[in-house]
């Protein structure tokens, strides 16, 4: 009986040191997790600390970088500005002050400028820059339109078309002497012709339709209405300018 008295008293002892072993052994575990947790968070926050100064010193020198970017801009782009201002004032000299006209051969456009404003533009046909040859000679022409300042030497009404020997070539005809009235032929130039020397023309044509067109001998030819607007607003000496 004694023994099993003993047995039973040393029961509770026993299950109370059990107790607080595991409650010691749960906070043991626990502190282990704190302090790793802690170092976690300090190494990541160094590290985070550490690549944000190292972001914000490249931010800096990237903004020093810039700043000195954009003055070296600005200071070559005054420069270009007084250059673009130096080349204006002298196209300025250049513009004619008489009305004139701009034509594009590649576009066959043509722009009218009055009072350095434009006042007109419209479709145009060019010269077609194909190549003629004589059977009967060694001559050859090609029908270009020729580019670069050319003058207006003398306008008319009602213009009569003196045919070169490249008409009567193309058509396949004999040519005949300069003065012969087979040269001399009327109602294809329009009302009026705006002569540019060398035997280039402004003038109208019959043909409408191929307006906007490379389809000349190199001539330029517009329609009724811009003819009349062109011949009324140029005068001899204006220029026309090609290109």
């Amino acid at each position: 009986m004694e023994e099993l008295n003993d047995i039973i008293s040393e029961q509770p002892m026993e299950t109370s040191e059990k107790r607080r072993a595991n409650i010691l052994g749960y906070i043991v575990c626990v502190s282990i997790i704190a302090l790793c947790v802690s170092g976690v968070y300090f190494f990541v926050k160094g590290g985070v600390d550490s690549a944000q100064e190292m972001w914000l010193g490249m931010e800096s020198q990237k903004t020093i970088k810039y700043k000195d970017t954009d003055e070296k801009t600005v200071k070559a782009y005054k420069k270009a500005e007084l250059s673009v201002g130096a080349l204006d004032d002298q196209l300025q000299k250049f513009k004619p002050v008489q009305p004139y006209m701009v034509i594009n051969t590649i576009e066959n456009h043509f722009k009218l400028y009055a009072d350095g404003n434009k006042v007109r533009e419209g479709f145009c046909s060019t010269g077609s820059n194909v190549l003629l040859k004589s059977s009967n000679s060694d001559k050859s022409w090609v029908f270009k339109t020729p580019k670069g300042i050319r003058t207006v030497k003398a306008k008319s009404k009602a213009p009569v078309w003196k045919k070169p020997d490249w008409a009567f070539v193309e058509d396949g005809q004999p040519i005949p002497p300069p003065n012969s009235p087979l040269r001399y032929e009327e109602n294809v130039l329009g009302d009026y012709k705006l002569e540019l020397g060398d035997g280039y023309m402004v003038h109208g044509t019959l043909y409408k339709r191929f307006l906007g067109l490379a389809v000349t001998h190199g001539c330029v030819r517009l329609n009724d209405d811009d003819l009349e607007a062109v011949f009324m607003n140029l005068v001899v000496g204006s220029k026309v300018f090609i290109y």
